[in-house]
Parts: C-alpha cells; sequence; structure tokens
C-alpha cells in the first residue's frame, strides 16, 4: 500500500499535468480512505474505474512515477520471432498460472537486448502484487516489469492466442514456417498441400482457442468468414450483436475451414460445394459445451478458391437454475404462465425472432412441471439441450418431423414440446395433443403476441381450434443490460424521442438516464441481456373474440383486450427497465421496434 505523503505526490503530478481536476482527485482519494483498511482498490484503479480517467494516460504516469519502463508494442513492431517466444514461454507455464496470466493482463515480452538473461514481463498495471508473483514462475533468474498501454497489451493478446497454450499440440504453434501457395489442379495434390500448411502451421490450436474465447466472453454464435485467399475472420456474436475477434492472415481460408470441420461430426472436410451441418463436443473449464455448425459454400474472386463459410451455435447450458421465476417475468406474465403450464392439456406458444430466448423459456417451462410421474417428450430439430427427466427425440434421415410427432400419439405422453410451429401440419398435430389431454409447448416466429393468432389463422387452423387448444401465448425478447461498473448518467436525454416510445414527461424528470462507456469488464458499455416478456393469456373473452373472427383476426382487438386482462406489452416492460437504470433509450426503441 502506498504512503499518504506519496499518494499526494502522485495527485499532485497527475494534477500538474492536467490529467486530473483537483475537486476529481479529492473525491477519489475520499474513495481510497474509505476502502483502504479493506485492502481493496489503489487510487488509479479509482480514477478510471469510478471517475472514468483516461486509463492510458494514468497508469503511464503511474508507470513513471515508480520508474517502470514504458514500452511501445504497437502491432508494426510485432513479428514472428516475438509471437514465437511469447508462446514458448507460455507453454512452459503450469496450467493455473496460465490462468493468472489470462485474469491480471501479464505477459513475457522478450528478453531485454540491452542485458542479456533479463527477461522483460509486459502488463498495463505494473503495480499489481500478482505480476511478480507470474514473473517469477518464468525460468529467468532476473526479470523487469514494463508498462505497456492496455489498448495494445490486448491487440497481442489477440495476436498470440493465448489460449492455445491451454490446449493440445503445443510443439504445432511454434512452428513458423508459412506455406509456398501454389495453385495445385490436382485434387489430391491440392488436399496434401491443405495438409501440409495445417501441419506447419498453429492452426488446430488457433481453432480451439477461437472455440474457447467464445465460451469464456459468452458468445451465442461463431461466424468464420474467408475474405480472401490468405485472410480468414472470426466474428462472435455477444448479446445480440456481432463483432470482429480476430483475423488469421497466415494460413488458407480453405485451410482454416478443413480444420474447423475436422472439429465436428457429420461434415465431410473435402466436401466443399454444398451445404452441411454437423456437431462438436469440447470440455472447457470443465464444463462440457456443445456446437452446432453450418457450413455453405461461398465464391471467391478467383476459380481456384474453395471458401466456405461455417456459423457456429454455442449451446452452453442456460445461466438459470431452470424454472420460470428465473426467467425475468413481470408479476402478471409470471401469474398466468404458471396458470398455464399448470393445466394438463392445452398450447403452449412462445413467439420472437431467432436468438430471443425462446427455447430457454420453453425449458424452464417443462422443469417447472416435471415430474417423475409424467411421460415428457420432446422433438427438436436440433436438439439444443439435454433435459434430465424427458425423453428427446432426434431426427434423422429415416425419422422427419411428421413422422416422429405422429409417432409420439402413439406413445403415451403427458407432456410434449415441439421445437417449432412450422407449417399447417405441424399445427393440426399440435392441436390435436393438445385436444386429447396432452400439455404441448411450441415456438414460432412472429413479432408480438397477438400476431401468432393471426399466422395460425392464416396456416389454415380453424378459429374455434385456435380458440380453445391455446393456454398462453407468450412474445419475448432479449434486450442488453448497462455495465454497472461504467455505465454514465445523461445529462440531456432526447425528450421528444423518448415521448415518442411512451414515457410522460412526469417519468422522464423521474428517470436517471444512463449511457453505455465501455471498460474492460464490459464489450462496449454492455454486459448481458435481460428478457422482456408480452404474454397474452386466453380467457373467456379472449376466447370468444377469436371465435367471432370472420376472413382475419382482428390483432389490435386482441391486443387491446389483453391490456384490459392486465397484460403488459413488450415496450411497457422495456420502458420499465430504461426506467431503473438497466438498459438504453436507444437500446428500447431498437428492441421493440416493431410497435411504433
Amino acid at each position: 500500500m502506498q504512503t499518504r505523503s506519496a499518494k499526494k505526490e502522485l495527485g499532485d503530478i497527475l494534477i500538474e499535468k492536467g490529467i486530473v481536476h483537483p475537486d476529481v482527485l479529492e473525491r477519489a482519494v475520499a474513495v481510497l480512505n474509505k476502502e483502504e483498511n479493506k485492502g481493496r482498490r489503489k487510487l488509479p484503479q479509482i480514477l478510471v474505474e469510478q471517475f472514468k480517467m483516461d486509463r492510458d494516460l494514468v497508469y503511464r504516469e503511474v508507470a513513471d512515477y515508480y520508474a517502470f519502463r514504458s514500452l511501445d508494442i504497437s502491432m508494426g513492431t510485432i513479428d514472428d520471432g516475438v509471437l514465437g517466444f511469447i508462446r514458448k514461454e507460455l507453454t512452459s507455464l503450469p496450467e493455473s498460472i496460465r490462468e493468472m496470466v489470462h485474469e491480471n493482463n501479464v505477459l513475457p515480452y522478450s528478453i531485454d537486448p540491452e542485458r542479456p538473461g533479463r527477461l522483460l514481463v509486459i502488463t498495463p498495471d505494473p503495480t499489481k502484487p500478482e505480476v511478480y508473483k507470474i514473473a517469477r514462475t518464468f525460468h529467468y533468474q532476473k526479470f523487469e516489469i514494463c508498462y505497456v498501454p492496455l489498448s495494445q497489451w490486448q491487440d497481442l493478446w489477440k495476436r498470440v492466442s493465448l489460449d492455445k497454450a491451454v490446449y493440445k499440440d503445443k510443439e504445432s504453434m511454434l512452428r513458423g514456417e508459412s506455406f509456398v501457395d501454389e495453385a495445385e489442379e490436382d485434387s489430391e495434390h491440392y488436399e496434401e498441400a491443405l495438409d501440409q500448411e495445417i501441419s506447419r502451421s498453429g492452426l488446430v490450436d488457433l481453432v480451439e482457442s477461437i472455440f474457447v474465447d467464445a465460451v469464456r466472453v459468452g458468445a451465442s454464435d461463431i461466424h468464420v468468414i474467408p475474405k480472401g485467399d490468405k485472410i480468414t475472420e472470426f466474428h462472435f456474436r455477444v448479446d445480440g450483436k456481432l463483432s470482429r475477434w480476430y483475423t488469421n492472415n497466415e494460413t488458407r481460408a480453405e485451410a482454416v475451414s478443413a480444420v474447423v470441420k475436422d472439429r465436428a461430426k457429420n461434415l465431410d472436410r473435402f466436401e466443399r460445394n454444398t451445404a452441411q451441418d454437423g456437431f462438436a463436443q469440447l470440455t472447457i473449464d470443465k464444463k462440457t459445451i456443445r456446437f452446432r455448425l453450418s457450413v455453405i459454400p461461398l465464391i471467391g474472386k478467383e476459380l481456384k478458391n474453395k471458401f466456405e463459410s461455417i456459423v457456429i451455435r454455442v449451446l452452453t447450458e442456460p445461466a438459470i437454475s431452470g424454472t420460470i421465476e428465473d426467467l425475468g417475468f413481470d408479476p402478471y406474465s409470471e401469474s398466468v404462465m404458471r396458470k398455464a403450464v399448470s393445466k394438463p392439456y392445452g398450447i403452449i406458444i412462445v413467439t420472437g425472432p431467432t436468438g430471443s430466448g425462446k427455447s430457454t423459456t420453453l425449458v424452464a417451462a417443462l422443469r417447472t412441471v416435471m415430474d417423475p410421474s409424467l411421460n415428457i417428450i420432446t422433438v427438436e430439430d436440433p436438439v439444443e439441450y439435454f433435459i434430465d427427466g424427458a425423453r428427446q427425440v432426434k431426427l434423422n434421415a429415416k425419422l422427419d418431423f411428421e413422422g416422429a410427432l405422429r409417432a409420439i400419439l402413439r406413445h403415451d405422453p403427458d407432456i410434449v414440446m415441439v421445437g417449432e410451429i412450422r407449417d399447417k401440419l405441424t399445427a393440426e398435430i399440435a392441436v390435436k395433443l393438445a385436444n386429447t389431454g396432452h400439455l404441448t409447448l411450441s415456438t414460432l416466429h412472429t413479432n408480438d403476441a397477438p400476431s401468432a393468432v393471426s399466422r395460425l389463422y392464416k396456416m389454415g387452423i380453424e378459429p374455434f381450434l385456435i380458440a380453445y387448444s391455446i393456454n398462453i401465448i407468450v412474445a419475448q425478447r432479449l434486450i442488453r443490460k448497462l455495465c454497472e461498473r461504467c455505465k454514465s448518467p445523461v445529462s440531456e436525454p432526447d425528450v421528444e424521442a423518448i415521448i415518442k416510445l411512451g414515457m410522460t414527461k412526469e417519468e422522464i424528470r423521474a428517470t436517471k438516464f444512463y449511457q453505455p462507456i465501455g471498460c474492460s469488464d464490459c464489450i462496449k458499455g454492455f454486459k448481458g441481456r435481460i428478457a422482456i416478456h408480452e404474454a397474452l393469456f386466453f380467457t373467456r373473452k379472449i376466447r370468444q373474440l377469436i371465435l367471432d373472427a370472420g376472413q382475419s383476426v382482428n390483432e389490435e382487438a386482441v391486443r387491446q383486450l389483453a391490456i384490459q386482462n392486465g397484460m403488459r406489452t413488450l415496450r411497457d416492460n422495456a420502458l420499465e427497465l430504461l426506467k431503473k437504470g438497466i438498459t438504453t433509450f436507444e437500446e428500447v426503441a431498437s428492441v421493440t421496434a416493431d410497435e411504433e
């Protein structure tokens, strides 16, 4: 812990250089004094995290104050020799220390050219005690801790692909030879050339590290996108937003695709002219994670290129314990959902776009009513989550969706979960299950709950069957949450735009609005998502309204009647999160745009 005089001297320097305002420093020192006895944060950390000071400016002065050397490791200064040295040193560490390297932003960088035998260790925070513990584990008698800006450290981290050090085939990571790109007209020579390129590179470890990174950052999808002969981009979808995570420009795009496909089952690595679907399974952080792969061929600028786009869905188990109360329903929605799943028959439909958490909600509903005395059967294509206590049907070339549903009718079920009502036939079988004393759960792709009624009507399902077979329709969306660590108040919110969303001037005056900033703990100011719901429970009046439908269902009439009964719309629930400071005005407008 710094002495009180040292704090003051450092603070004076920050003030003199215009990095920190005196009032801000005084407030930061007050926070530090409150936390001092608890051994928590240091002054620079408080200035950056709580008072939003420029991290690089603050920590550069901290490094200079404590006489740490500062290095410039911008990407133009990094060659393959440096990368090979870093990878070699990382593979020599015990796994527990490699985890500390990741958590504390530390890297072995190079041997000091001015002092042979001295290891240079880089970090964006050289004052952390853990840095010294890590540095002492390398096989060098002498080392020097050096400061680098956080952004430069992160760029180097991604390029080195640190997670490769945790995995197998360590020697292949150290081979840096590049493949001589020769156009092979002969197919056998072409495949042999790809095999040579793969064996000479660290591509296997790179791909596995991408899978690991995706799981650790909470990505729902990995996109593998060929951009050129030797350019492949890996994009992650995190909290619903797709962004570039890593670019590989050391091996051919076809080699990257081959390695990805080799990691999965049901994919033919040598087939590059048709769409394919497969799956993979890895143990990551002591958890078994499943991946679903979709491969489609792409056209390249040159005929010799055989590019493929690969999208990988990361099928992690839901982070919730698995029942209705964990889903974040508003009180009305939770009460009617409980009432709907407690009935011994009828249909429960969850609707929303792809990636809105429909499957998670259905699984939670199943777990709420699960009982050893019940025969629960699911039919999904593909099966995304394993559900203990349910018999899950896997479709194949000999058992299609229609055949599976018809077989279920003869299999004495109590509860049936149908992955999706995709056409009239599927809808009719779901209705038949409900009308013969079975509780049926399924999904549908519509914008809101009332429009699901119209969709079934347009499929050709009779109004009386819709009215008497459905218990509830729940529309769902996922909305991004602001990072609690770095969110910042909005000084002048756009009042007119917020009024258009549905808030009154009185509500606006009473609400403190926030904006995303971004820190090391989040992605561009957002961290995680929360579900919003719209629950259309089928009361006697709503059933009668549907029965009276003529040429079309009056969606607006259904909506207004449901609101009178207590239903909160998606927009209403999103605005409630806005008032609580959980999300932003822009996020509410984006997620509920179809309610304009």
